[in-house]
């Protein structure tokens, strides 16, 4: 697990402590993922014997963390509480928000879901996935009042790029709360309809306590451009191309799913689909009716055959240039039914993950060097955010009217960018709380809000194929060593009786030094053994614990000398 930084609003440095909070007349709010990062969306309300959580979302995990597939919110908090828990409300379908419930479920007691139809289909297939019996689900509408212990949940519909997402008004016993949940304001969605803003009035009206909000975007000026302006330019790039198009997206953006689709049919074009996890969200979306798809607009490889390259539209995944997705296996050549060619335009649309910027690049530059015509990132756009800009977080503000202020959603910049953007509308600042994933801020009866010193764990939960939470520091840190530095293993036969060798040690070097061509420093460093060995063969008895890290020591400080380079060294030793 990765630990983070604690700070609280002044900016101080405050201790951690496992704390189990005495029971009290107050409401807590736990951030457990999603404040200083972008995913890992989870968040706890807590008054009394009544838990409620909001969302339960996985992080895609930094370059440097070799091998994990994603990272999820730490729930050891909850681990006693489980039979408090009343329900996790889902905002949305998008993987920061769903991907870890397969994972934190079954630890928190198989709570009832309380979430959106097309978010609950998303949910069932993400189970099915990893083999995981269906939760239970119960599909909530927009205005809906759910009650659930001391806490009443209405949501109203925002818009996203994903149909079917909700922001929370959430009336508590010491005031009531708007989560914004993701939004933008888009007067003209390709599906729903615009973002409830009357509710948001009433809700001011009636006097809002606090206000959790998406904070994304709080560093980009004006507003978020409606997703009908990619449709249009979709169109016009379609109009103008002579051979096939190929769009890669994220299979989450249905929206821009739908859009793709509509130009396809347009301009006489069939769809070819790419790419696992867009497959199961067409077919989810299309059956739950977000998606109109046309009888026989999407056809198989057999039918992509029998098409002129003018009547094809293939769209994929890899974005991201995640690999093995559809889009880098054409790039490089490798894909089993698509082969990019000159002629082909290739429209990347989605803006780059930090940290991915790397892999589009390359991703980029084979398509260009297969001929295709490639339009990404400049230019047209073909691409907006999901998230509200600085204009209209400012509107919500000035509707809402809160108490305090706690923005959400963003990495740490963004939640502070966001705090001065509220106290440029008036917000006092010490009615601000930017937070940090574990802290815990207390509200009570008399509506005052402070941040506690103690904190709860929120640190990172790493999970690497089935292992959920095995994967620590320490294996990150030989990981990251054999991904630089090699490895060099050291293989030690000796006598149980003595304790001396028994043969010549082995030496196998991996990703360090080419063996044949470094004779003499791999014969030097044999030596170095048979000295270290000799010398714990005249004690008795031998502790091969310490006999093994002292070859760690001393063979790496060795090789170091010689190379300037330090490969993770791994001594074995058998009794023989």
């Amino acid at each position: 697990m990765k630990e983070q930084q604690a700070y609280n609003p002044s900016g101080k440095s405050v201790p951690k402590t496992l704390t189990n909070f005495p029971e009290m007349d107050v409401l807590r709010i736990i951030p457990l993922g999603g404040l200083g990062e972008i995913g890992r969306n989870m968040m706890v309300f807590e008054y009394g014997n009544d838990i409620v959580i909001v969302d339960a979302g996985f992080m895609f995990p930094p370059e440097d963390m070799l091998g994990i597939d994603f990272i999820i919110p730490n729930t050891k908090y909850l681990d006693d509480k489980k039979k408090n828990i009343r329900g996790i409300i889902i905002t949305h379908g998008h993987e920061d928000h769903i991907g870890a419930l397969p994972f934190v479920l079954p630890r928190l007691g198989n709570p009832i879901i309380y979430t959106s139809p097309l978010a609950k289909g998303l949910i069932e297939i993400k189970m099915e996935e990893f083999k995981i019996s269906p939760p239970r689900i119960e599909v909530i509408k927009p205005e809906q009042k759910i009650k659930l212990g001391v806490f009443e949940f209405e949501p109203f519909e925002v818009n996203h790029s994903i149909p079917d997402t909700y922001g929370l008004i959430i009336n508590t016993p010491v005031g009531n709360l708007v989560h914004s949940g993701d939004f933008k304001i888009d007067f003209t969605p390709v599906s729903g309809n615009p973002i409830n803003l009357s509710k948001l009035i009433q809700a001011g009206e009636k006097g809002v306590l606090a206000l959790f909000s998406d904070s994304t975007n709080a560093e980009s000026p004006g507003y978020t451009l409606s997703e009908k302006n990619v449709g249009e330019n979709i169109m016009k790039i379609m109009s103008r191309a002579e051979g096939r198009v190929v769009v890669a997206s994220f299979a989450s953006l249905i929206n821009r799913i739908q859009q793709v689709f509509d130009a396809s049919v347009k301009y006489n074009r069939k769809i070819f689909l790419s790419g696992r996890s867009l497959l199961k969200t067409v077919e989810v979306s299309s059956r739950l009716g977000y998606l109109r798809v046309p009888k026989d607009l999407i056809v198989d490889v057999r039918g992509l055959k029998n098409l002129r390259d003018d009547q094809v539209t293939i769209m994929c995944t890899g974005s991201q240039g995640e690999m093995y997705s559809a889009l880098v296996r054409m790039a490089a050549g490798d894909h089993q039914h698509v082969q990019i060619k000159p002629g082909d335009t290739v429209l990347i649309s989605a803006s780059p993950i930090p940290g991915n910027e790397s892999a589009i690049n390359k991703t980029i530059n084979n398509l260009f060097r297969r001929g295709a015509e490639v339009i990404y990132g400049k230019g047209l756009d073909i691409h907006v955010s999901g998230h509200a800009s600085q204009e209209e977080l400012k509107l919500v503000h000035q509707i809402v009217k809160p108490k305090y202020f706690i923005p959400v959603h963003g990495e740490d910049r963004h939640l502070i960018l966001h705090c001065r953007l509220a106290q440029s509308m008036g917000h006092v600042p010490q009615n601000m709380f930017a937070l940090e994933d574990g802290m815990v801020l207390e509200i009570d009866k008399d509506q005052n809000a402070k941040v506690r010193r103690e904190m709860v764990p929120a640190g990172y939960v790493l999970v690497d194929g089935l292992g959920v939470g095995d994967v620590g520091d320490v294996v990150l840190r030989d990981r990251q060593a054999m991904s630089k530095e090699g490895m060099f293993m050291i293989v030690c036969v000796v006598d149980p009786q003595t304790g001396e060798l028994v043969s010549s040690p082995d030496i196998i070097s991996r990703g360090f030094v080419y063996m044949r061509a470094h004779e003499d420093l791999i014969q030097q460093a044999r030596n170095l053994v048979r000295k270290i060995m000799l010398d714990y063969s005249r004690k008795r008895p031998q502790d091969w614990n310490q006999v093994k890290i002292d070859l760690r020591e001393k063979i790496g400080d060795f090789l170091f000398e010689k190379t300037q380079r330090r490969p993770l060294v791994l001594p074995v030793i058998i009794e023989s």
